[in-house]
């Protein structure tokens, strides 16, 4: 074996464990009863005893029985292959729709997510939420209130699990994970008075009928490319964001209510 946590052993640097994370958490700002969305990324903590497991239960340690923890998993690798970008022949194609499996919320791998998220969408108690291409999960006392029904259709949108957190006044945790990575700010983007996002059909293959088919679903071409100019703004223009370290990630803290409310006001000033 080479180090804790699948991560190798370097000289001269503190190991974290789930007991020095909690109390990195706590000194950031969060307390038993609240209901978190985070975003993580693993390798910015440094060596941990335990690897991801540690970060989760640290977390879920935090936040109480009363709290909930939620975590974004998507499943980018599940739409339907653009026939139009040149890349992929029209055998290609067919191959892959022929051969897409379902979505599937207890085997499904995330994309692009994390070994953290990947990690905790497995563990007993937590509720995935059945949208094919941009799920959730969630565990906590809320847990299937947050996560239990999430529509096809605008996946994002104030009917999806994020509108379910910004009822409940969640929390957004950015630890270790770059700013633009902030999904709540997609909320804002259903509730936008300019034309700077369209609106998109997604193919997705889904049960019907008891068949496996391709079908669609209708959303917006959801765009995060200026998700980090507005939580830089958000930071200099408010006093909401708290700052610290959780083990050596640099992480961030903020109300998602307050967050989104103010990216939609700085989406109607700034895109066109």
């Amino acid at each position: 074996m080479t180090g804790y946590g699948q991560q190798k052993h370097e000289s001269n640097r503190n190991l974290h464990t789930r007991q020095t994370i909690a109390s990195d958490l706590v000194e950031l700002g969060i307390a038993p009863g609240m209901t978190v969305i985070a975003h993580t990324s693993l390798r910015s903590i440094g060596p941990i005893v335990g690897g991801a497991v540690s970060v989760i239960l640290a977390l879920e340690d935090a936040i109480g029985d009363a709290g909930n923890l939620i975590m974004p998993t998507q499943t980018e690798q599940l739409c339907e292959p653009d026939e139009h970008d040149g890349s992929l022949t029209t055998d290609e194609i067919k191959i892959i729709k022929d051969g897409m499996p379902l979505y599937d919320p207890d085997l499904t791998p995330t994309a692009h997510m994390g070994f953290i998220a990947e990690t905790f969408r497995k563990q007993k108690g937590v509720r995935r939420s059945d949208h094919p291409h941009m799920s959730f999960a969630a565990r906590g006392a809320d847990a299937e209130a947050i996560a239990g029904h999430h529509p096809l259709h605008y996946a994002l949108s104030g009917t999806s699990p994020l509108g379910r957190l910004y009822e409940r006044g969640a929390q957004i945790l950015l630890l270790g994970a770059p700013t633009d990575s902030n999904t709540s700010l997609h909320l804002a983007e259903y509730n936008q008075n300019n034309t700077f996002v369209k609106p998109k059909i997604w193919g997705v293959k889904m049960r019907i009928d008891g068949k496996e088919r391709w079908t669609t679903y209708t959303d917006i071409n959801n765009d995060s490319d200026d998700f980090g100019r507005i939580f830089d703004d958000f930071r200099a223009d408010t006093a909401r964001v708290r700052e610290g370290r959780i083990g050596n990630a640099a992480s961030f803290l903020m109300p998602q209510r307050e967050m989104v409310d103010y990216a939609l006001d700085w989406m109607n000033r700034n895109r066109r």
